[in-house]
């Protein structure tokens, strides 16, 4: 488990966010990032001492960007821009939630472009160290300008503002950091809008989503595994020669999971000479739409580890020699406007992947219909899962749950489509990025839960199968991973406890972990 991450603007990565969002890991400043912040710093004093108009630095902000503001007040023009953005509404982040921001943003200053003091960097990563965590509403952000509104509020801590926790505590920022034994900082030109613009908000969280979503789909192979099993269908669709000649990287994966999970399985043996020719899709096609949406996940990857450490802010400070021409209009600092605080990367990817945790959920319920619906069920399995079924109803409404959640899924929407200009029409294309970031978490519950389902009724249906058969050895300690949470139902009671206790087993590391030990091989 990582101690200690080490913030340099380039190599931050998704596990080290989790590492610090969750487990508590110190966050450290690289000496190198800290002279690449330094330099940016002069080179912001001396767009000062020019009197030059930089957006942010001596303008108003978005359509007041042709209000020049008098040295004398840029100070106040940076806290006055805190205090101004910090609209936010809504249910509050949690701390994981507020940490992979903190972390996140204080890796984009790392990387020197964002013209802040090394003080104000320093303060923000003593509060990860200290535990002072910023209370931040969750709704506010159009991720563009970046993650504005929530930012505002985290920042509002750093200078004795907002709300804080502490120790189980909720104070007023500055009573907060007083606590933890730090003093807030006053805010210099530029540096009010160097902590609050940018994409980190979403990129937090995206990466949070990443180690959820990696082990999801790990998580659906084994489901899916164990229901093959205990459905008498076949390991043949995951057979190599299959994946070989249509060799997409998560197709394979999953096929290959689903061979190892099924090792010296008699239960699969025990009918490989049946008389069926063919499954159901939700069994034959297993490989494919699990491998689809490790693809998707790969997507998210991809962009989530460059913007990490990104630098997201407008203005951007460079060396001249950097930008040469293309600095036209700016002075020998190279003060460049842009628009890398746009979320778009991220909320296509991030919608991209709400699609694709709904198939991974949907495909889920059709396995579970399989093993509950006594109009698809194998003969050795009851319907529904239950001995004298009609006096005892069994699984059968665990299956409404599971489609009460697809359903609430598939209604999430899009909302990188969406797009409502704002900032008298000056900021006139937004990504949602944040709203796109929510929903594909909230997918990805509803599909652990979903999981959770199949689990339960897998669990269920392989005590109906002979006793003389073994289940392979990834699916057996699958099933004794159910069994320790979730007893065999053997009469009717509440199974919302199964279902919360299955779900929490598939979005805990130590399931996958432990069926991969009983592997003796990691799985994919």
């Amino acid at each position: 488990m990582t101690a200690e991450v080490v913030l340099d603007g380039e190599s931050l990565t998704p596990a080290e966010v989790v590492a610090v969002a969750r487990n508590g890991a110190t966050v450290t400043v690289a000496e190198t990032a800290r002279e690449r912040i330094r330099e940016s710093r002069e080179r912001v004093e001396s767009v000062l001492d020019s009197g030059e108009a930089v957006y942010g630095v001596t303008t108003g902000f978005g359509d007041l960007v042709d209000e020049r503001i008098p040295r004398e007040d840029l100070d106040d023009l940076q806290r006055n821009l805190l205090r101004s953005h910090a609209a936010a509404v809504g249910r509050e982040l949690t701390t994981e939630e507020v940490r992979a921001m903190m972390v996140a943003r204080a890796s984009t200053l790392a990387k020197g472009y964002s013209g802040i003091r090394e003080s104000v960097v320093e303060l923000l990563v003593a509060m990860l160290d200290s535990g002072v965590h910023p209370v931040v509403p969750s709704r506010g952000s159009l991720g563009a300008s970046g993650d504005l509104a929530p930012l505002a509020h985290m920042s509002l801590v750093l200078i004795g503002e907002g709300e804080a926790e502490f120790e189980g505590d909720r104070l007023p920022g500055d009573e907060a950091l007083d606590a933890a034994g730090l003093e807030p900082v006053t805010l210099r030109a530029k540096e009010g809008l160097a902590l609050i613009n940018g994409t980190q908000l979403t990129v937090g969280v995206a990466a949070l989503l990443l180690a959820d979503a990696e082990r999801l789909v790990t998580a659906a192979d084994v489901a899916g595994a164990l229901t093959t099993e205990v459905t008498l269908s076949s390991t043949v669709p995951s057979h190599e020669a299959i994946t070989d000649v249509r060799p997409h990287t998560g197709q394979a994966a999953s096929a290959r999971n689903v061979r190892r999970l099924t090792t010296d399985s008699d239960v699969v043996e025990s009918h490989r000479n049946c008389d069926r020719v063919q499954d159901a899709y939700a069994m034959r096609c297993l490989p494919q739409v699990h491998g689809a949406v490790r693809d998707a996940v790969a997507h998210l990857r991809e962009a989530v580890e460059v913007e990490l450490n990104s630098a997201t802010d407008n203005p951007l400070v460079f060396p001249r020699e950097a930008v040469g021409d293309r600095a036209s209009g700016s002075d020998s600092a190279g003060v460049l406007s842009g628009g890398n605080f746009h979320g778009a990367v991220l909320a296509m990817r991030l919608d991209y992947l709400t699609n694709a945790l709904t198939e991974l959920a949907a495909i889920s319920e059709r396995r579970t219909d399989r093993m509950l619906n006594p109009n698809l069920q194998e003969p050795h399995l009851p319907p529904f899962l239950t001995e004298r079924s009609g006096v005892r109803s069994g699984y059968m409404i665990a299956q409404y749950t599971a489609a009460a959640l697809l359903n609430e899924c598939r209604s999430f929407g899009r909302p990188s489509m969406d797009n409502t200009p704002v900032s008298g029409n000056q900021e006139d294309h937004v990504s949602m990025s944040a709203q796109s970031a929510y929903l594909a978490r909230n997918a990805a519950r509803n599909a652990a839960a979903i999981l959770g389902v199949e689990l339960c009724c897998g669990a269920q249906a392989a005590d109906f199968v002979d006793d003389a058969l073994e289940l392979g050895v990834g699916s057996a300690e699958a099933y004794d991973a159910v069994r320790a949470v979730v007893p065999k139902l053997t009469a009717d009671r509440p199974i919302h406890e199964d279902i919360e206790a299955a779900g929490a087993l598939v979005e805990s590391p130590a399931f996958t972990e432990r069926v991969a030990a009983a592997l003796d091989e990691e799985l994919e």
